[in-house]
């Protein structure tokens, strides 16, 4: 008899982890269900954690990502972010292509068009499955592939390939999670993509390292 998967939080759940008291662990959330900005977008089932839980999940993230910015914060599903991270996203930056990077736009008057504020920036884009460290730093426009590590306290930028594990300042990629062909399997196996109850059922394929059986119960679906 197939054995039923365990019970897991809605995505829409903001305080997904409950305490053994039958509180709600206010320090961690399900970032979509709790975070309500024009410029970010998350995928189900990504939490944050806070030792001190913010008042405001957002600033706590992406601190110059404001609503009027013109550059997005994407991030997706089953991501894990830990306590202290923050993503610097284009709207934090100065112009450095000329002589002063003093932005005088900022202060008194009609911002619009002025020679000191820089252009828009790119999109700071994080894949599935991606674990970033305590403390970790993301500069503005990375791309974060699949099932990325990101090690606490690193400082990254960049384009940074799939199921890779990278840490330093700047950070650089240390080691593979997998071989190039199993990353290429996994890409195309989007576990993350699959409904939560089949996802949990098959808990200890998805947290395995067998990645030819997960692949082969992917074709069979």
């Amino acid at each position: 008899m197939k054995a039923t998967p365990p019970h897991f939080p809605s995505p829409e759940k903001v305080h997904p982890v409950t305490l053994p008291d039958g509180s709600a662990h206010e320090g961690t959330v399900f970032l979509r269900a709790k975070i309500s900005h024009p410029r970010i977008e998350v995928g189900d089932y990504t939490y944050a954690s806070a030792h001190v839980p913010p008042a405001d999940w957002a600033a706590q993230l992406a601190p110059y990502l404001y609503d009027f910015s013109p550059e997005q914060l994407r991030i997706g599903k089953f991501c894990q972010i830990a306590d202290g991270v923050q993503f610097i996203t284009s709207s934090a930056n100065h112009r450095y292509d000329g002589i002063s990077s003093y932005p005088f736009a900022v202060f008194g008057g009609d911002r619009e068009g002025r020679p000191s504020l820089p252009k828009g920036g790119a999109d700071t884009v994080v894949g599935n499955d991606v674990w970033i460290g305590q403390g970790a730093t993301i500069l503005p426009g990375a791309i974060i592939g699949n099932g990325v590590i990101i090690g606490a306290g690193s400082v990254m930028g960049g384009v940074i390939p799939a199921y890779s594990i990278v840490a330093g300042n700047p950070a650089t990629v240390r080691r593979y999670r997998f071989d190039p062909a199993e990353i290429i399997a996994l890409e195309a196996v989007r576990w993350w993509d699959w409904p939560i109850d089949e996802i949990l059922a098959l808990e200890a394929e998805i947290s395995g390292a067998d990645v030819a059986k997960l692949a082969a119960i992917a074709a069979a679906r």
